[in-house]
């Protein structure tokens, strides 16, 4: 298997598992649980889990003294991008933010541009308007919804911070730790985090000891947590942060399904086209390389001899 199909994989894989975040947040959210409980519940479950499946398997966890800050500066970034999609679930549907929420490919596009002077092909440029296109109309639905500005900008605030996660893990000394390890402390450093915002646990709000709840709590810690961060970072180090960018517009599209089989919400033409412009720009996009190599070879074959 080659770096590319390798990081190409892992970014489906890490961007249709972070678009399981409302379905696990939102019932914890209803239970009565605030939001900076559900984020330390997620974080603690997740660092705890990951950190004996990693002992398991005999991964080593210790760190030089030159990794630490990086990890916890992006650790931090990643937990705020938590905090801000999260708070912005309580001003607008939840759909609607993780789909707003794509606009982090065109972000890091520009910064790779003009902080690392990264040339974007007119191809990508094309993919990425398509998929923010595709967004638009997810995001209109049956054309009726108005934005909440407060719910807006927390999410533009966690779109800057997730790409500024992805751009810090390939342009740092991240790059070259393993993805196992590397994810680990990012969760640590999450964990950190919101057991400060919990007030050092006096104000951690604890959810029904229901099967329901710890369901709830254990899928919040897997599925849009471990899963996302451990392949999103494969992703990263093997295809580049702007084509693992792209490949997160199936985000939105994985919330549009959770939404429509878990919480009957239904499809209108818009939503549909969008879709379709979604993956027509992710396929695009993953495909071009192989595309390219066919072309040559189809053109070296048969047509450059004419």
């Amino acid at each position: 298997m080659t770096n590319t199909v390798k990081g190409t994989i892992c970014g489906v894989i890490g961007a249709m598992a972070y678009g399981t975040n409302p379905l696990f947040s939102l019932p914890l959210f209803k239970m009565g649980v605030d939001l900076e409980s559900v984020l330390f519940f997620r974080y603690i479950g997740a660092t705890l889990f990951f950190g004996i499946l990693l002992k398991l398997m005999g991964i080593k966890l210790g760190l030089k003294r030159h990794e630490i800050l990086p990890l916890c500066m992006m650790g931090l970034l990643f937990a705020l991008s938590s905090q801000t999609l999260y708070q912005s679930f309580f001003y607008m549907d939840a759909g609607i933010a993780c789909s707003i929420l794509f606009t982090y490919p065109i972000l890091v596009a520009v910064f790779q541009t003009v902080f690392f002077h990264q040339k974007t092909s007119l191809l990508t440029t094309l993919c990425i308007l398509m998929a923010v296109m595709g967004v638009c109309l997810l995001y209109r639905g049956d054309g009726k919804t108005t934005l909440n500005v407060i719910g807006l900008l927390l999410v533009i605030l966690s779109s800057i911070c997730y790409s500024i996660y992805i751009i810090g893990v390939d342009h740092s000394i991240l790059k070259t730790i393993p993805s196992g390890k590397m994810t680990f402390w990012v969760l640590v450093s999450g964990s950190m985090l919101f057991f400060l915002l919990t007030g050092c646990l006096t104000k951690l709000q604890f959810f029904p000891m229901t099967s329901f709840g710890w369901i709830n709590v254990f899928g919040v810690s897997l599925l849009p947590t471990i899963v996302p961060i451990f392949f999103i970072n494969i992703a990263i180090k093997n295809i580049g942060p702007t084509l693992s960018a792209i490949i997160g517009a199936l985000e939105p599209v994985t919330a549009l399904t959770i939404g429509v089989l878990i919480f009957n919400e239904h499809i209108t033409v818009y939503i549909a086209i969008g879709v379709i412009l979604i993956l027509i720009a992710v396929a695009t996009v993953v495909g071009r390389k192989y595309m390219n190599k066919k072309i040559k070879a189809f053109y070296t074959k048969n047509l450059k001899h004419l």
